[in-house]
């Protein structure tokens, strides 16, 4: 049965307030023209970035019950999308999902929410970063920020590293299972602050980059929106380099429309006033080939 419109199991945690998680995942994927189906991982009062005594609701065995039901009913999906699990035992049930699935040869990504700067977050350890190291061998797309791909690789984080050492950790996270390797955060810059995406295609063998213009405000969620419209933009046929350029592009504007808006950081981007812009021209130009 052919699909017009591109079915995604969207794999994620559901914050109650806070644009994070399938609160830009939903709105992101269906601008874009695909359908999210929400398998939510847990349900949290707000994010866990900048709130304290936050509620938090493990959706393990709901998770089970809901794939089970989708098996039942024949439900087929183009794209499966992971982001924040809710405990180290729900790495197993997207697993059954993407082998349950495997006749559809759906798009796996997988965004290995773990840590930042550095740190582990709050709900995550290392049986967490043991279990994901398995759930990247069924991925053929991951977006690993610096220091979740450093825990991947089991390397010590280094906010300096240097070009030819980050190609060498891409191509390692590569012959783990995933075809192709992003990691956001990357301090491959020319200009002082700014950072850069950086990419690997295994299939092709080539290394991209898009720099990222640094902006003087730190907001939760841009992750999740990065890797959002990287689906989304994949999911339509776009390239890599184009995918990657398109996806850097809405987080900086959105960044930017945000920027000048006197608020509390920890609410996330102002998603609702750049979202329809998804659906203007695509320019481009940004990226690089690195090799």
């Amino acid at each position: 049965m052919a699909f017009s419109i591109p079915r995604v199991a969207a794999i994620h945690d559901l914050s109650g307030f806070g644009r994070n998680s399938l609160s830009v995942v939903i709105p992101i994927l269906s601008t874009m023209g695909a359908q999210a189906v929400a398998l939510p991982t847990a349900v949290l009062s707000t994010h866990t970035g900048g709130f304290e005594g936050y509620a938090f609701e493990d959706l393990t065995v709901f998770m089970r019950k809901a794939i089970d039901h989708w098996t039942k009913l024949d439900i087929r999906f183009q794209c499966i999308y992971s982001g924040f699990l809710g405990s180290p035992a729900q790495v197993e049930l997207v697993f059954c999902l993407i082998d349950r699935q495997r006749s559809n040869q759906p798009l796996v990504v997988v965004d290995p929410v773990l840590a930042d700067d550095g740190k582990l977050y709050d709900t995550m350890d290392m049986d967490m970063v043991s279990e994901m190291r398995l759930l990247i061998r069924h991925a053929g797309v991951i977006t690993p920020n610096l220091t979740e791909a450093a825990l991947l690789l089991g390397e010590s984080y280094r906010q300096d590293i240097e070009e030819e050492s980050l190609k060498e950790w891409l191509v390692r996270l590569s012959d783990m299972g995933p075809e192709t390797v992003v990691v956001t955060s990357a301090p491959l810059s020319r200009k002082g602050r700014d950072t850069s995406v950086v990419a690997y295609d295994r299939q092709s063998g080539h290394f991209w980059r898009v720099p990222c213009v640094y902006i003087p405000a730190n907001y939760p969620g841009t992750g999740d929106v990065f890797t959002s419209v990287l689906t989304g933009s994949l999911l339509q046929g776009d390239s890599l380099p184009v995918a990657l350029d398109r996806s850097v592009q809405f987080v900086t504007q959105a960044i930017r429309a945000s920027y000048g808006f006197d608020y509390p950081r920890r609410d996330g981007v102002l998603l609702e006033r750049v979202l329809n812009s998804l659906n203007g021209p695509v320019l481009l130009g940004s990226y690089e080939w690195l090799d």
